[in-house]
């Protein structure tokens, strides 16, 4: 490949992925696509992993788009699906980009309005997934003591 063929950034998925990096890596940067998911893709698509980004065609960044698209249609197992027996559907699902973020915040939602107890721990701001609380998720960690703090202008020994 010549120097004009490389690219320094690549769209895939409505998501620009850094080009100097390779392909198992540089997606998973697309919200929804971890190593495993990224793995899969590119079995599926015949495109080897260790390939830098920016070395990919237009037709091969095109065909990984559609099947991060259609993830749940293809064939792969269930068990890498990210939305599982949705709520309302009942099928398995693969989210990506803004679409996830949208659903966790409607799930989240849904809790708070049913007043579960998920929803009710989402609302006060606590740890929900059993987490102790009594050394942990302070809300003014890291802020340091305040202790004693003396008066301005004096200095230690002078009344």
């Amino acid at each position: 490949m010549s120097e004009q063929e490389f690219k320094h950034l690549i769209r895939i998925a409505n998501t620009d992925l850094d080009g100097n990096k390779s392909i198992l890596y540089a997606m998973r940067k697309i919200k929804g696509i971890n190593i495993m998911v990224a793995n899969a893709l590119c079995g599926l698509a015949n495109i080897p992993k260790r390939k830098k980004a920016g070395t990919l065609s237009d037709k091969d960044a095109s065909k990984l788009t559609e099947l991060v698209k259609d993830l749940a249609t293809i064939g792969t197992p269930e068990w890498l699906m990210n939305r599982r027996k949705d709520p309302e559907t009942g099928k398995d699902k693969h989210l990506h980009g803004p679409d996830l973020q949208f659903t966790q915040d409607n799930d989240v939602k849904m809790l708070k309005k049913v007043k579960s107890y998920r929803g009710l721990r989402h609302q006060w701001g606590v740890p929900v997934r059993g987490q102790r609380t009594k050394s942990n998720f302070r809300r003014n960690k890291g802020k340091g003591s305040l202790g004693v703090k003396r008066k301005s202008g004096t200095k230690a020994g002078k009344v």
